[in-house]
């Protein structure tokens, strides 16, 4: 997932809305921590006396001081200039900021039924102080004063950027748009924040709903020890006998790749992917009215539609340059994906199975394959994976590549025990902070991802660096194994670990244009590459021990791991590439579809299905990445990211998979550079040229490499 930048200044209000985060405060400023300064080492957020009741007033007093900063840009008699209105436009709501960037991460990560009614009641006052800042007439007309006399005013690179990003950001937001379009576009932003927040929490229930309690051990049939034990040890937390299986990933994915009874397969697949598909969780009138307002934002800013919108900053540009690259990528991968298949089918015929092949065989028999083919499954890795020995061994990584040093801080404050917080340093130079949150929680949506708690920034020759917060949903230690992670598991750790590096290795003056601050289709090149060094032998062994006989990972199974590598990736690049044409056909249309949400996926993937389409399921009413996240017209950036990881990683191979230069090139281009320029020119600045779209169907075996 990953990662989200809470901005300074009036940026798309639509992103702002569905992006919003959020913080506490109580009767008073000297009463509330969110309106105090911390005490905490480094000014970290004071978790420990945070309570539920101080974020209401004091977000209300952060737009109360916000909005007295816009108002004394506005009032200033003196001409404008960037100094008196784009700098100071970028530091006023940095109160405001600060505390909305701990209410909605917690929101996410910590949640309470009082804490999503909080979010229900604060996001149309953070909405209304968004649409004062950007529809705000006499405050857009000095920042275009300032903006038409730019090439005389002497700016460097980053003052000159901040200049053109404002601008575009008030553009983008409806300040040229008409009063009585003004109020239209308002309302229209305070639904849809409305709508996303709703969307969120039907997902989350949805997945909390549904448990398969089993007391028949019989019904264990085909799952792994640690599966039993993760099981039961759910159970004894849920008060109740045998063993308890539920929806959220650690849980169910194991259970779909080796539980025996079909049956019971079936009965999860079913649950997972018919989630908020109807009862009183149904999110299909939610994303209609999310489309629907979207499509009707876009059309008062002047675009044919959203997709149109949100195109216009990322480095594809429009919606033509993306519907291209999705589907010239599907052709080339679906007969591949198509082999991968039948491959499976046939294995699984030749092994007893009759009927039908359906979606909640597929994993099952896939990973048994995989097993008869490469003499590999996942119980045989995950004893070399402990999370303690990860976790040591991908911080180590950063401190290999870029020199950064990562010490555990057990006087900083956590919002749950289950946290864990390194101040990162070079040398003698704080870096940031950076809190890891691993296990899943009721109260936790599932998934993984970074955000942060502040980001880095200067004023008044006082550098602020980065709260950096990861968040995963790995499986918990039990009362006699501890948390043991799949291969999946470690390189969805690499790839949130490669967000939080473009968090704590971001340098620049404004907040707005540091770290993940960056178009949606680049974002993910930082937390990709890092994907790359799962597959590495030398980097494999340099951590990877059994968690009971200390051996090194054998250089068999690293074998294996790499054979294996592309196993699948026919069906794997198929699959995102499925989520990104249904998210353009949601965005790109002119109209709302006349069928069900659950007709509209099933036509638009209908092309591409290589598994049975199963009526009444479908992933649109708990697609969050693109309904209350920020992926919306974006989903494409992940496979569009691939393509840049892919080519920039063979950099990497050329020179050394350690070596310091090639890392510090990476960090000094992409990582520290944030928004300061282009993603294209920054791309061609690392790598020297632009990236092979060809280097990724060599990675994954499509075609061979020249």
């Amino acid at each position: 997932m990953k990662s989200t930048k809470n901005r300074n200044r009036a940026i798309s209000v639509f992103s702002a809305a569905l992006l919003l985060l959020t913080a506490t405060s109580c009767n008073s400023s000297k009463m509330n921590p969110l309106l105090t300064s911390s005490d905490a080492p480094y000014g970290a957020p004071a978790f420990d006396k945070i309570e539920l009741s101080h974020y209401k007033p004091a977000i209300e007093e952060a737009i109360r001081l916000s909005k007295e900063n816009i108002d004394a840009i506005t009032s200033n008699p003196a001409e404008p200039d960037f100094e008196n209105t784009i700098e100071a436009l970028e530091f006023s709501g940095e109160k405001l900021d600060g505390i909305t960037s701990i209410f909605f991460n917690l929101n996410e990560c910590c949640t309470s039924d009082k804490m999503q009614a909080l979010a229900e009641e604060l996001s149309p006052m953070l909405v209304e102080y968004s649409m004062y800042v950007s529809l705000n007439a006499p405050l857009f007309e000095r920042v275009k004063q300032v903006y038409e006399k730019r090439e005389t005013l002497g700016l460097d690179q980053e003052q000159a950027r901040l200049l053109e990003e404002t601008y575009k950001g008030f553009a983008r937001s409806g300040a040229n748009l008409s009063d009585e379009d003004k109020q239209v576009y308002s309302s229209v932003q305070e639904e849809l924040s409305l709508a996303g927040l709703k969307f969120g929490q039907n997902s989350l229930a949805a997945t909390n709903a549904y448990t398969l309690s089993i007391t028949d051990t019989a019904q264990l049939a085909g799952l792994p020890e640690y599966v039993r034990e993760m099981g039961a040890e759910e159970a004894r937390s849920r008060g109740v006998e045998g063993w308890v299986f539920t929806l959220n990933a650690p849980s169910y994915g194991p259970f779909m790749r080796f539980s025996a009874n079909r049956g019971l397969r079936e009965q999860m697949w079913r649950k997972s992917n018919s989630k908020c598909v109807e009862g009183d969780l149904d999110n299909s009138e939610n994303i209609r009215k999310i489309v629907g307002l979207r499509e009707q934002s876009a059309r008062l800013l002047g675009y044919e539609n959203y997709a149109a919108y949100a195109l216009e900053e990322r480095m594809a540009k429009s919606a033509a340059t993306v519907n291209s690259f999705l589907a010239d990528l599907m052709e080339k991968s679906l007969p591949y994906a198509r082999r991968d298949v039948a491959a499976i089918v046939e294995f699984a015929k030749e092994n007893g199975f009759e009927g039908e092949f359906m979606p909640w065989d597929f994993s099952y028999w896939s990973e048994k394959l995989q097993e008869a083919r490469y003499a590999l499954n996942e119980e045989m890795l995950k004893p070399y994976f402990e999370l303690a020995n990860v976790r040591r061994a991908v911080l180590g990584l950063a401190t290999t590549l870029y020199g950064i040093t990562f010490t555990e801080r057990k006087d900083i404050p956590v919002y749950h025990p289950d946290v864990v917080v390194y101040e990162v340093a070079e040398g003698d130079r704080f870096m940031g902070l950076l809190y890891m949150d691993f296990f899943p929680r009721d109260n936790k949506r599932a998934g993984a991802w970074m955000t942060e708690f502040r980001g880095v920034g200067t004023r008044d020759g006082n550098e602020a660096r980065g709260f950096i917060s990861l968040v995963t949903n790995f499986t918990k230690p039990t009362a006699t194994t501890p948390s043991l992670l799949t291969f999946d598991e470690l390189t969805t750790l690499l790839h949130e670990f490669g967000h939080a590096l473009h968090g704590l290795l971001a340098e620049g003056r404004y907040g707005s244009l540091t770290g993940t601050s960056v178009t949606r289709d680049f974002v993910e090149l930082p937390s990709q590459i890092m994907e790359n060094w799962a597959y590495e032998p030398e980097y494999l062994k340099s951590f990877a021990t059994h968690y009971q006989t200390g051996e090194v990972i054998p250089d068999e199974l690293i074998e294996k791991i790499v054979a294996a590598k592309n196993y699948n990736a026919g069906y794997a690049s198929v699959r995102q590439l499925q989520f990104g044409t249904l998210d353009m056909a949601w965005h790109s249309g002119n109209e709302l579809p006349d069928c069900s949400v659950v007709d509209f996926e099933h036509n638009t993937l209908a092309p591409s299905a290589v598994v049975p389409q199963v009526e009444g399921c479908a992933m649109s009413p708990a697609f969050g990445h693109i309904f209350s996240g920020g992926y919306a017209a974006g989903y494409y950036s992940y496979k569009w990211a691939e393509v840049l990881d892919a080519d920039a990683f063979s950099l990497f191979k050329e020179k050394g998979i350690f070596d310091r230069e090639t890392a510090m090139s990476f960090r000094e281009n992409i990582l520290a550079k944030g928004n300061l320029e282009d993603a294209d020119v920054l791309y061609r600045r690392f790598r020297g040229r632009d990236p092979r779209p060809e280097a990724l169907l060599e990675r994954e075996g499509m075609i061979t490499a020249e």
